[in-house]
């Protein structure tokens, strides 16, 4: 059964702070792998680790600029990777595997939004390959290194999901595409992969969760035309966010809290939005947000988990 989506009181809020979650969060002798750790909400979570004393290993496709984004931002470590390349998740995978150390977070950000038409691998629709198939071939690939008895997989969904369910009829657009569908179906699989990482790992101690970060502007909009943020209502004509939009700080805060705060510690496989878990949907207004009822069925979430590990050849539980 899927987590109960029920406000549990966490003490902080829309407004909340990557750096306010982690007052008092001691994570020296800890490491986080965060992917997209070096642009937008992932360069502040990133940040925001690293100050409360953990190690961060930040994989990246553009290897060249994470290293330079992250050069003054001292305990972290970049390797190469292409979430879209199943090969490349594998050697990178093998090459953590291969240190013999532990991971105690891992924060699923990296993810593409709304790009023009684009097929990887086999075909696959890239939205689906890259922020869904590829974080699951990762971190199942990644089982041997996760802290047991304390391990938090993190998957930043997105109120997206609102847009579209699972397309089980035509997961990879064959018939029509649509960047926004595409996008929207990635994020409910990211919230899905989530219900059930936790089913399965919950007896190792694993606890995942999805999270809604919030509306921020980063350079996860790179594909969506000025005019259409404006035609939006996402910014003036001025290029000032609108009303309701998180700074990043603000953004990575909920991703932040789901990996450390022990309040969470009995409500596995919940999805959170503003720092607390997020109540169901009751209005199609993603600045309201909340979560469909489609992210979190477990019945869903299994199906779409043994489908990804047949496209992915990868089951750490099977």
């Amino acid at each position: 059964m899927a987590a109960k989506q029920q406000r549990i009181g966490s003490g902080f809020g829309a407004q909340s702070t990557a750096e306010e979650v982690l007052t008092g969060v001691d994570l020296w002798g800890r490491t986080a792998l965060v992917t997209g750790g070096y642009s937008g909400l992932g360069l502040e979570t990133t940040r925001a680790l690293t100050r409360a004393g953990a190690h961060v290993i930040v994989p990246a496709r553009r290897r060249a600029t994470a290293e330079e984004t992250l050069r003054d931002v001292p305990g972290t470590e970049v390797h190469e990777l292409d979430l879209a390349d199943l090969e490349s998740v594998r050697v990178f995978s093998g090459r953590i595997l291969e240190t013999g150390r532990t991971l105690d977070i891992v924060i699923a950000g990296a993810g593409i939004m709304a790009c023009p038409e684009t097929r990887v691998g086999p075909a696959w629709e890239a939205h689906f390959a890259t922020n869904h198939l590829g974080h699951f071939a990762l971190v199942n690939r990644l089982r041997p290194a996760l802290a047991p008895g304390r391990a938090r997989v993190v998957s930043v969904s997105s109120a997206g999901h609102f847009l579209s369910p699972i397309r089980w009829d035509d997961l990879h657009f064959r018939t029509g595409y649509d960047g926004w569908l595409a996008y929207a179906q990635s994020k409910t699989a990211n919230a899905l992969f989530a219900v059930h990482l936790d089913t399965l790992g919950a007896a190792d101690g694993l606890r995942s969760f999805a999270v809604h970060p919030g509306s921020i502007l980063t350079p996860l909009q790179r594909h969506v035309p000025r005019a259409e943020q404006i035609a939006q209502g996402w910014i003036d004509a001025e290029g000032r966010p609108a009303a309701g939009f998180k700074t990043p700080a603000q953004g990575a805060a909920t991703a932040i809290w789901a990996a450390t705060s022990p309040l969470l510690d009995a409500h596995g496989g919940a999805y959170c939005q503003d720092c607390d878990i997020a109540e169901p949907a009751t209005t199609d207004d993603m600045l309201i947000g909340g979560v469909k009822p489609w992210a979190v069925d477990a019945d869903e979430a299994a199906r779409l988990w043994e489908l990804s590990a047949e496209l992915t050849g990868v089951d750490a539980y099977s």
